[in-house]
């Protein structure tokens, strides 16, 4: 007797069969009751969910003898020549290779035809968004308005691809992926009565395998099941499918936490020698990390992992790893695999990858030694310099204090009161304080802000993401730390004069916003100011008073000038110092 595939074999014929869509199900079966039955369905969903079986379960019960009923009898003429596709009066049609307008306009005539064999016309149009425009057009008003022995049921795996006028037409029902635990139960059921031998782990991973789809899953069984003669382990389902056992990542794992180079190269070059593909060992990575990401923050997560079966044995290794390592790995693996989609040779680039992992360490220790080297290779300076600096300072925030209490330059000419020239209408002095960012005021005011303290929390993900994208800038920014925001601006302070120039820069400011927009979400400006000239506007909101600062000239027969008066002469020129009496 020839072989029916076990998908086809149990297909589910009755309401009762179907697995994981109760709550459609419960609909439909209510609506047969109430002879509330529309004319018209739209069934989508992903794949191997039961799209099809239900229109035909439908189709079956709204036209059973016995019926209509909650569940067709399955034992009438009618039910059994539904099923086996012999009724003319319910029509499956495939929209893939039925596209066109004249098709459309074809069943648009048949239609208003009474049928012949059965209480009501159905037609199931299968993968409905692959009509045409023009065929969507031809359908609306028959869709909308067809005859009382008609009904359509659409199905679609990809619902937003219909015109909202198909869909404003039907009833939707959107079918949901089956669960593990359903698929499992119904692929043991399977097994029983088919006497096929089955681990239990075995069914479970093909259940995870086919992603929800119970075809899927049934496809996978019958092929495993004719490989192994009737008897399917958990071991050959790894071989058939290509998957590798949670111990192999392990090991791997541990690789990775040893900084062992030669370990992980060993491990890739095992799974090479079995016939995996570098690809798909990439993705089953991937998703081994994502699940001891999920076994590490979250209580409870095995039903939250995708490929783990006992998630007990997963926490030894999870504790090895911190939350923000397996960010960067998944992270990491994440870019190279959609570079493996366009590599010539993709096992090349997958022991790069993992290699970069292994040296992720070694290069964030590296990157911390340059910039403290950075930092402390100013020269050594005399102590006559460093003394005329520290007056120089001292001056300099004199007159700082003095621009922001309002001091001004006399707008008289010739002489000053002391006898000294008056300041020429010339442009003046660029102070450091003219780099103070805009709004000043308002980042002072905003520095408390809620919003802002979860940009400071987030804020070694910032330094992380830029030390990935660019380590040398790292060394540069990881002097700063952000003391406000405001609307779309993040202001950050820092300690060193070159740090602050070096990161304004266009190339840099360009990386450094890149990702604080993939962090933080949307789109950030960097604004920068030293921190001295932070804490000075801080202390100063503080306390409303401030020190004005004037310059006064002392007579002549006084006994001469101030000696720091003399030092903002000699440094600054006689046209740009004002001395007020």
């Amino acid at each position: 007797m020839e072989h029916i595939a076990l998908y086809r074999a149990w297909r589910p014929q009755s309401f009762q069969d179907m697995v994981g869509q109760q709550h459609i199900i419960r609909t439909l079966q209510n609506a047969i009751r109430e002879q509330r039955v529309s004319h018209a369905y739209l069934f989508s969903g992903p794949r191997g969910t039961g799209k099809t079986s239900a229109a035909k379960i439908l189709a079956k019960a709204v036209n059973c003898e016995k019926g209509p009923a909650p569940e067709p009898c399955n034992e009438c003429e009618t039910c059994k020549r539904i099923a086996a596709g012999a009724v003319m009066d319910v029509l499956e049609i495939d929209a893939a290779s039925n596209r066109g307008v004249e098709e459309i306009r074809d069943l648009r005539d048949k239609i208003k035809y009474a049928p012949t064999e059965v209480r009501r016309k159905v037609y199931i149009i299968d993968e409905v968004h692959m009509l045409t425009t023009e065929a969507f057009n031809a359908l609306l008003k028959t869709l909308e308005e067809p005859p009382e022995h008609a009904m359509f049921i659409l199905a679609t795996t990809e619902p937003h691809k219909l015109p909202a006028t198909i869909i404003s037409r039907c009833q939707r029902f959107d079918f949901r992926r089956v669960s593990l635990e359903e698929q499992t139960a119904r692929l043991a059921e399977i097994c029983r009565e088919e006497k096929i031998e089955a681990e239990e782990n075995a069914l479970q991973y093909i259940a995870r395998l086919s992603d929800g789809g119970m075809r899927d899953a049934l496809s996978v069984l019958d092929q495993i099941s004719a490989f192994t003669d009737g008897k399917v382990t958990y071991e050959q389902v790894l071989g058939m499918t290509g998957g590798i056992a949670s111990e192999q990542f392990s090991a791997l794992a541990e690789s990775l936490t040893a900084k062992d180079a030669g370990g992980v190269l060993q491990t890739v070059e095992s799974w090479m020698q079995e016939g995996k593909s570098a690809d798909k060992c990439m993705e089953n990575l991937l998703y081994y990390f994502r699940d001891l990401l999920m076994i590490k923050m979250v209580p409870n997560a095995e039903q939250m992992t995708e490929r783990v079966l006992d998630a007990s044995s997963f926490h030894t290794v999870a504790e090895r790893f911190s939350k923000e390592s397996l960010f960067r790995t998944i992270d990491t693996l994440s870019r190279y695999q959609n570079e493996m989609k366009y590599a010539a040779n993709p096992q090349m680039l997958f022991e790069v990858a993992l290699l970069n992992l292994v040296g992720l360490d070694e290069r964030s220790e590296t990157a911390g030694s340059t910039a403290a080297a950075a930092v402390s290779a100013a020269p050594a300076d005399s102590q006559a310099v460093k003394r005329l600096e520290s007056r120089i300072a001292d001056l300099e925030k004199k007159l700082e204090q003095a621009m922001r209490a309002g001091v001004s330059a006399p707008s008289g000419a010739g002489e000053s009161g002391g006898g000294r020239p008056a300041a020429r209408p010339s442009a003046p002095r660029v102070s450091r304080m003219a780099k103070l960012p805009p709004h000043m005021d308002r980042y002072l005011a905003h520095k408390e802000d809620s919003s802002f303290k979860d940009i400071r929390g987030k804020w070694n993900q910032v330094l992380q993401r830029v030390k990935e994208e660019k380590v040398t800038v790292h060394a540069w920014f990881t002097n700063g730390e952000p003391v406000s925001a405001l609307d779309d601006s993040v202001l950050v302070a820092f300690k060193n004069d070159i740090h602050r120039e070096t990161i304004e820069k266009q190339a840099n400011r360009q990386v450094v916003e890149q990702v604080l927009a993939q962090v933080l979400g949307g789109q950030w400006n960097l604004m920068t100011i030293m921190q001295k000239d932070w804490n000075e506007a801080t202390e100063s909101a503080s306390s409303p008073t401030t020190e004005v600062l004037e310059l006064e000239h002392e007579e002549e027969e006084g006994g001469g000038k101030e000696p720091w008066v003399d030092e903002a002469l000699n440094l600054f020129g006689e046209n740009l110092v004002v001395i007020k009496e």
